[in-house]
């Protein structure tokens, strides 16, 4: 069976490919998306759907994710996609943590930013343990989205409004650009990107195996709390400041990592942080945490649940609650990168997000790709 010829054809559904589906069809090019499953299953819907600007690496990452927080509310929009919650409070106990916060707003990356106190912290999280926190850093430029649904609005989005079509079920055993070999036969595109989350083996695995690419294993929870709550915006805590490269990073941050190194050993062993966010039902996505290696375990270990939790309880009074899910999410992780682009020839790019913030910085890459693509 041979396919229908495309102008650019994308291998991966989760956010990376459809971010470039976008660019490329805002381009007039005929695009097909081709994912091995049935719908997007990946990094992109095991996550918070936190589309986060405000504490991304300085330079390049932190633009990246600017750029795509625009794009984000337009396509929220144009989509009909619930924008959640807006804003980010970052909650700090520590003086250390106070000092990172300060040295951050002097940043041009802190602009928009203001650091609350106690008070005024509450008035934007009402749940938030007053008696504990001495400060917090907000920022209004996040947004949340549901990413479970989320993603498959998109594709319906670029498949009825701009035309993409999508090959669910497809997996491509081969591409010698222009030609692609899938499972269901050869498909003909002038241009190929390959976007294969953390998939390092399948396609093009010497030139991934270059980037001494592994796999980071990450544990979520969903929270529901007893009686309903709103929790006004997203929260996270000292742990963010010491891991987010756009605070850990600066100067400032060094006596805040010593600390938590000797006093929060087991969260920063187990590359805790907290993040929380709420749901259209009420309930709570909370995490997260990170282990490495090629082939992470599919287990989940309540002794690493346990330290989540308790960083959550630390700072915030949720009263009675039930833990309603747990998962495992992987992303693609680099040594020395957050992001890469390879290129195998002048028409095909393999294009990864290797610091697990492609919901917050795929649109941009997308853009950036599809310029270089079509220059």
């Amino acid at each position: 069976m041979k396919l229908k010829s495309y102008d650019l054809a994308i291998v991966g559904a989760g956010i990376v490919g459809l971010a470039h589906a976008l660019a490329a069809s805002r381009r007039g090019k005929k695009v097909v998306v081709i994912d091995r499953d049935s719908v997007a299953n990946g990094a992109s819907i095991r996550n918070f759907g936190f589309v986060t600007v405000t504490g991304q690496q300085a330079g390049d990452c932190w633009q990246k994710a600017a750029r795509s927080r625009q794009v984000w509310g337009e396509v929220a929009e144009a989509a009909r996609i619930p924008l959640l919650q807006q804003g980010v409070t970052l909650t700090a106990r520590l003086p250390e943590s106070e000092a990172v916060i300060d040295a951050f707003l002097k940043t041009d990356m802190g602009a928009e930013c203001r650091r609350l106190s106690p008070a005024e912290a509450a008035e934007k999280v009402p749940a938030l343990r007053r008696d504990v926190i001495t400060a917090a850093l907000y920022s209004p430029l996040e947004v949340r989205v549901e990413s479970k649904d989320a993603l498959p609005r998109i594709a319906n989005w670029l498949e009825e409004v701009h035309g993409v079509d999508f090959l669910w079920q497809t997996s491509v055993n081969a591409i010698e650009t222009p030609r692609l070999e899938t499972s269901r036969g050869t498909l003909q595109a002038e241009t190929v990107i390959v976007c294969p989350g953390d998939d390092a083996t399948t396609l093009f695995s010497d030139r991934i195996a270059s980037y001494e690419v592994t796999r980071c294993k990450l544990q979520m929870l969903r929270v529901t709390p007893k009686t309903p709550m709103t929790l006004g915006t997203a929260v996270m805590s000292d742990l963010g400041l010491a891991r987010y490269l756009g605070y850990a990073e600066l100067a400032e941050a060094t006596p805040l990592k010593d600390r938590l190194d000797r006093e929060m050993r087991e969260h920063r062993d187990n590359g805790i942080h907290l993040i929380v966010v709420q749901s259209g039902d009420g309930s709570l996505v909370v995490g997260d945490s990170h282990h490495y290696g090629p082939t992470p375990d599919p287990f989940i270990d309540k002794s690493v649940n346990d330290l989540i939790l308790h960083e959550m309880e630390t700072v915030l009074d949720l009263g009675a609650h039930d833990i309603s899910e747990t998962w495992i999410g992987t992303y693609a992780s680099a040594p020395d990168r957050w992001r890469l682009t390879d290129a195998p020839d002048d028409a095909t790019r393999i294009v990864m997000v290797t610091a697990g913030c492609g919901a917050s910085t795929a649109f941009a890459i997308g853009e950036e790709t599809i310029a270089d693509l079509y220059a």
